[in-house]
């Protein structure tokens, strides 16, 4: 017996890997209550922990601002950060992170911790946006690397915090945007389309469609499969 199996409630054996449960019940993930009670968390939650780390950033980022670079740069680092960086990183941690095959039983038993539940329980609602115990550590390993390229490799640590800040508003934006296409009437094409995208992973290309916020890396990775109805025109 591993350390998982004395902490875990749930027996991850019992459990295929392909099934869907619609039990409005979320399965129990820990024995313990406390460990428990951290592995349901809601949207609001996401916001009153990472918004506030956006307006610092962009605090420290303005009153850090050289005055000799063009505040141009400042808007191009947030932008890349929220729009190209994150949804990449998205798409990388969605894809070989979360999706990643399991060798073992203890590995399984991480996985489903990590994201298996999600697609076991897709209609849960505390079960759907990432844990702070999950996204803080992440966000320091990446909050490292960025103050290693951008101040000791490259000699611009002024791009440091709008870029920080912009990445952390993207991954607000996901874990909105994945709420919304699982719990919310969505208006408008581009959100119709994301929940079109995100559902059609979750009930039919489980191994595919591994972008939330965007397809776009999708994409370029050709993990979209082609649209059925595109081929009957």
């Amino acid at each position: 017996m591993n350390l998982l199996d004395k902490l875990m409630a749930v027996d991850v054996d019992a459990i295929p890997h392909d099934k869907i449960s619609y039990d409005p019940q979320p399965v129990r993930l820990f024995k313990s209550d406390v460990l428990e009670f951290f592995t349901h968390v809601t949207p609001q939650a996401v916001l009153a922990v990472w918004l506030p780390v956006v307006v610092v950033f962009l605090a420290i980022g303005v009153l850090q601002w050289p005055a000799t670079v063009s505040p141009v740069w400042f808007g191009a680092a947030f932008v890349f950060g929220a729009a190209l960086l994150w949804t990449f990183l998205e798409y990388v941690l969605h894809r070989f992170l979360f999706h990643y095959t399991p060798r073992n039983r203890t590995e399984w038993q991480i996985i489903f911790l990590f994201h298996g539940v999600h697609h076991y329980q897709p209609h849960v609602k505390t079960r759907l946006v990432m844990p702070p115990a999950v996204s803080v550590p992440i966000a320091l390993l990446f909050y490292l690397l960025f103050w290693i390229v951008l101040d000791m490799l490259l000699g611009a640590p002024h791009l440091i915090a709008p870029m920080f800040a912009g990445t952390v508003s993207g991954y607000i934006a996901y874990d909105m945007i994945h709420y919304a296409t699982h719990h919310l009437p969505v208006k408008g094409p581009l959100m119709k389309f994301l929940k079109r995208h995100h559902m059609e992973h979750h009930f039919k290309t489980p191994d595919a469609r591994f972008g939330v916020s965007t397809s776009f890396w999708d994409q370029v990775f050709h993990t979209l499969p082609a649209d059925p109805q595109q081929h009957q025109r």
